[in-house]
C-alpha cells in the first residue's frame, strides 16, 4: 500500500491507495470530477498541468435562489427566450488546463454552446440555450468541476474592478519586516562594540531571521509560483532569476546566523521584496489608467437617430442616450442600448453576441439587448437603459474578430526575455565560479546582485505602455482602435485602398438633380418612407433632401448590398437603386444616379454629384511618397475622369464593384505580399475591412459600428490619416528605443555587479527605477509625438 497525494487536485489523501487502484483522491468530490472529465473524453486536462484542479465542495442547494427569475435575470446580459449569456467571475482559474477545461464546456452538457475565458480578469463568458440547461444548473456544472463561480448580487447593477488585496497585503508585510530588520540591522552596521549589544547580538539575528519568513513565505510567494510553473513546462521566465536570487539571499543569511558567522544579509532580502512589489504595483496603477482612459473615455463615435416629441429626428452620439429615449434603429445598424420594441415587428440578428446567425422575430413590447443587429428595414424602440460602453467595447474586441498576427512586438518580447534569463544565468553561474576562486565571501554577493539587477522586467514593459498611451491618444484625436495589435499591423502598411462613395466622399455636401416624370408630394413622401429604413450613405443624403414630414406605413423592406432597396407602402412597390436593379440598362460614363421605380415603372434619377472631402487632394498626394494607392467603388464611371485629374497618384481606378470583388481585390494584394489598409463606410465593405490587414470605417452622422473593421475614424479627422499612419512607425521606433534602455541599464548594472561592486539591496532599488523610467520614456514620448504630429 502507498499514500499519494490527490490526482486531480494534488492535496494529500486521506486513504492509502492499494496496487491495485488506478487512481488516489482525497475526497469523493474530486474522484467525481475525474470521473465526469473521463466520461466526456477531457482528461487531456490533466496532460496540460498536473493537479490542476480545486477540491469541489458540497453546493448541494446552495444556489437554489438561481431558479428565482427575478434574481437570475440580474446575473444574464442576454436572453431572447432561446439563448441565453452570462459573465461569472472564478477565482480559482489559474492556469492553461483552467482556460481548456471550461472552454469545452459543452462537451459535458449539449446545452452549453460556447464558453470563453478571460484569463486576466479570471472570468468565464458562456452562451447556453434556456431549454436545455438553466443558469441554476450552469452553476452548478462548473462548480462541480472545481470552478465555482463567485456570485454577488450587489454588484450586479455596477460592475466595478475587482482591486488585487493580496499584492496591497503582500507589500504591506515585506515593507513591516524590511523596515524592521533594517533597524535592527543598525549595530551591525556601524560595526558597535558595546556588552549588552554583543550578547544579545544571536537573538537579534534570530529576530530578523523570523521577520524575513513572512516576507519570503508569502509577500515572494507569487514570483517562486510563476518560476516553478514556468519551469515545469520548460519556460524560463521572468522570474527565474528573480526567484533565485531571493532565494540565494534567503540560504546564505541562514547560513551565516546558524554558523554564526555573520548577520546575514535579510535587510537586502526584504527590501528586495518590498521594491519588486513597489514595482509591480506601479506597473499595475499605470497600466490601470490607460485601460481605463481606453474602456470609458474613448466612446465611439457613431450616432444614432433620436425621436424628439415633435417626431423631430436628431443625431445624437451614443453617450448621450437617456432612459426612456425613443431611437430609430435602421436597417443593419446596431442597437446600441437595452431597450423595448415599439414598432409592429423586429428581425434581430445576434450573431455579434451569440454567434448565432438566424434573425430572431420581434414582436412590439419585447425586450432588445444591445449588441443585436436589425436587419429588414428601421424600427422604433425605447431605451431602457443609457449605453454600455464597456460592453459595446467588449463586443468589438470579441477573440472571434481578431486577426491573426503571430510575428508581433509581444511574441518578440516574450523571445528576449527567454534568451535574455538564459545569457543572465549563465553570466552568474560563470561570475560566481570565478569569485569561488577569488574571494569566497564576495562571490555570494556578486552572484546575487546579477541575479537581482539583471531582471528583464523593463523590458517587458516597453510595448504595452507605449502601445497603450498611444492607443489612448488616438482616441483622443478621434481615431479609435479595436487593440493595440491595430498599430503594430499600421506600421507594417504598404498599401492603401479607399472605398469612394461615403469615404472620400461627403454625405453633408452632395448636390442633387432629379430627371425624369414629375414626383407628386405623396410619392416624394413614399420615397422617403423607404429610405429612412436604409443605412447607404447615398439614401441617408438623399433621405435628407427630400423634403417631406408626411411619412407612409412601410409594411415591406430588403435591401440588397450594392444594388438598391425594395420595399412596398401603401400596397405600392418601390426600387430605389442602380439602373439594372430597376430594369434598365446600365448607362455607362454618366455621373452617380440612384433610379425610382413604382410598380415596375422607372419614374426618373437622383443625380449625385459628388463633393470630396476637405483635404484630399493633399492628404493622397502625401501618402502616395510611401504607399501604394487603389481607390474602388461600386457606381459607374461617370466620376472617372474628374478622379484621375484630381488624384493622378491613384495606381489602379476600378468601378462598378461589387462587395465580393472588393474582398477578391484586398485577396490578390495580400497574395502579391502587400499589407493592405482598407477604408470603407462600414457597411457594403464589411467583407473587405475585415479581409483587409487593417480595416478602418470612416463614421460621420450614422451608426457604421461592425466588429469587422479595426478602427473607426471620425470624418472630421479624415485627412490626418497620413499622420495616424506615421504615428504608429513612430511607435515602433520608441518601443525599439525603449528595448535599448533596457539593455543599456542591464549591461551597466551587470558590469558593476560581476565586478562585485553592486550590493543586493541597491540592486534592489535600482531594478523597479529603471521599469519606472523605460514606462515614463515610454509614455512622454508617445505624448510628445502625438502632440507634434498631430497638433
Amino acid at each position: 500500500m502507498s499514500k499519494e497525494n490527490c490526482y486531480h487536485c494534488g492535496l494529500d489523501c486521506n486513504a492509502e491507495r492499494t496496487e491495485f487502484d488506478e487512481k488516489s483522491f482525497c475526497c469523493n468530490g474530486c474522484r467525481t470530477v475525474y470521473e465526469i472529465l473521463n466520461q466526456n473524453q477531457l482528461t487531456g486536462y490533466y496532460d496540460l498541468e498536473s493537479n490542476p484542479g480545486t477540491a469541489p465542495t458540497d453546493f448541494r442547494g446552495k444556489f437554489d435562489y438561481l431558479d428565482n427569475e427575478d434574481i437570475a435575470e440580474q446575473l444574464i446580459e442576454f436572453d431572447d427566450q432561446e439563448t441565453s449569456v452570462a459573465n461569472f467571475y472564478i477565482p480559482t482559474i489559474h492556469c492553461s488546463s483552467c482556460i481548456w477545461v471550461l472552454e469545452n464546456l459543452h462537451k459535458l452538457n449539449d446545452g452549453i454552446k460556447i464558453a470563453l475565458v478571460n484569463f486576466p480578469k479570471k472570468e468565464v463568458r458562456i452562451t447556453f440555450r434556456k431549454g436545455e440547461i438553466s443558469l441554476k444548473e450552469v452553476v452548478e456544472l462548473i462548480a462541480s468541476i472545481g470552478y465555482e463561480p463567485y456570485i454577488s448580487l450587489d454588484s450586479t447593477n455596477v460592475k466595478s474592478s475587482k482591486t488585487d488585496r493580496k499584492l496591497i497585503y503582500q507589500v504591506a508585510i515585506a515593507g513591516f519586516a524590511f523596515g524592521n530588520v533594517m533597524m535592527l540591522s543598525f549595530p551591525e552596521y556601524f560595526q558597535m562594540d558595546e556588552y549588552w549589544l554583543n550578547r544579545y547580538k544571536p537573538f537579534f539575528r534570530g529576530l530578523m531571521f523570523l521577520l524575513s519568513l513572512p516576507a519570503l513565505l508569502y509577500s515572494g510567494q507569487d514570483y517562486f509560483s510563476s518560476a516553478f510553473k514556468g519551469l515545469k513546462h520548460g519556460i524560463l521566465n521572468i522570474d527565474v532569476p528573480i526567484s533565485l536570487g531571493i532565494l540565494v539571499l534567503f540560504f546564505r543569511s541562514s547560513y551565516e546566523i546558524i554558523s554564526q558567522t555573520g548577520q546575514g544579509y535579510f535587510d537586502s532580502l526584504t527590501g528586495l521584496i518590498f521594491f519588486l512589489l513597489l514595482g509591480k504595483i506601479f506597473q499595475q496603477k499605470t497600466y490601470g489608467f490607460l485601460s481605463f482612459e481606453r474602456d470609458y473615455k474613448s466612446y465611439f463615435p457613431i450616432a444614432v437617430t433620436r425621436i424628439a416629441g415633435n417626431n423631430e429626428e436628431q443625431n445624437i452620439s451614443i453617450h448621450e442616450i437617456q432612459q426612456g429615449d425613443r431611437l430609430l434603429i435602421r436597417n443593419d445598424e446596431i442597437i446600441p442600448v437595452d431597450g423595448i420594441l415599439i414598432s409592429k415587428e423586429g428581425m434581430i440578428d445576434y450573431s455579434f453576441v451569440t454567434g448565432e446567425s438566424i434573425p430572431v422575430s420581434k414582436r412590439s413590447g419585447d425586450k432588445l439587448y444591445a449588441g443585436g443587429k436589425q436587419t429588414r428595414g428601421a424600427i422604433e424602440m425605447e431605451a431602457i437603459e443609457t449605453v454600455k460602453q464597456s460592453y459595446l467595447t467588449q463586443l468589438w474586441s470579441h477573440d472571434v474578430f481578431h486577426k491573426e498576427n503571430p510575428k508581433n512586438i509581444k511574441s518578440l518580447t516574450d523571445s528576449i526575455s527567454k534568451q535574455f534569463t538564459i545569457i543572465i544565468l549563465s553570466i552568474a553561474l560563470i561570475s560566481g565560479i570565478y569569485w569561488y576562486f577569488e574571494d569566497k565571501s564576495a562571490a555570494f554577493q556578486v552572484v546575487s546582485a546579477i541575479l537581482i539587477i539583471a531582471c528583464p522586467c523593463a523590458l517587458a514593459l516597453s510595448a504595452p505602455f507605449s502601445l497603450g498611451n498611444m492607443i489612448r491618444l488616438f482616441g483622443k484625436h478621434k481615431f479609435y482602435l479595436k487593440n493595440t495589435a491595430v498599430i503594430e499591423s499600421m506600421a507594417k502598411v504598404n498599401a492603401v485602398v479607399f472605398d469612394k462613395t461615403g469615404t472620400i466622399t461627403s454625405n453633408r455636401k452632395s448636390e442633387i438633380i432629379y430627371e425624369g416624370q414629375v414626383l407628386d408630394n405623396s410619392e416624394l413622401s413614399m420615397i422617403k418612407t423607404l429610405l429612412r429604413s436604409s443605412n447607404h450613405p447615398l439614401s441617408r443624403i438623399l433621405y435628407d433632401h427630400i423634403d417631406s414630414s408626411d411619412l407612409g406605413d412601410l409594411s415591406e423592406f430588403e435591401e440588397f448590398t450594392s444594388k438598391g432597396i425594395e420595399g412596398r407602402i401603401d400596397n405600392k412597390r418601390i426600387l430605389l437603386g442602380s439602373a439594372s436593379f430597376v430594369g434598365m440598362k446600365d448607362e455607362k460614363g454618366l455621373d452617380t444616379a440612384v433610379y425610382v421605380s413604382f410598380e415596375n415603372k422607372v419614374k426618373g434619377k437622383f443625380i449625385f454629384k459628388n463633393a470630396y472631402r476637405k483635404g484630399l487632394r493633399e492628404m493622397i498626394k502625401e501618402l502616395d511618397l510611401k504607399y501604394k494607392i487603389s481607390l474602388l467603388s461600386g457606381d459607374n464611371e461617370g466620376e472617372k475622369a474628374r478622379l484621375e485629374d484630381l488624384l493622378p497618384e491613384i495606381e489602379k481606378l476600378l468601378f462598378n464593384q461589387k462587395p465580393e470583388d472588393k474582398l477578391e481585390f484586398i485577396k490578390s494584394m495580400q497574395e502579391n505580399k502587400e499589407h493592405v489598409m482598407m477604408l470603407g463606410d462600414g457597411l457594403n465593405d464589411a467583407g473587405a475591412l475585415a479581409q483587409s490587414n487593417v480595416g478602418v470605417a470612416i463614421s460621420e452622422n450614422i451608426n457604421v459600428f461592425s466588429p469587422a473593421c479595426d478602427g473607426i475614424l471620425d470624418a472630421s479627422r479624415f485627412e490626418q490619416l497620413p499622420d495616424f499612419l506615421r504615428l504608429s512607425n513612430s511607435t515602433i521606433v520608441v518601443i525599439k528605443v525603449s528595448f535599448a534602455i533596457s539593455f543599456l541599464y542591464n549591461i551597466i548594472g551587470l558590469l558593476f555587479a560581476v565586478t562585485g561592486n553592486l550590493s543586493p539591496i541597491v540592486a534592489a532599488i535600482l531594478m523597479p527605477i529603471s521599469s519606472i523610467s523605460v514606462v515614463l520614456f515610454a509614455t512622454v514620448s508617445t505624448n510628445y509625438l502625438a502632440k507634434k504630429i498631430l497638433s
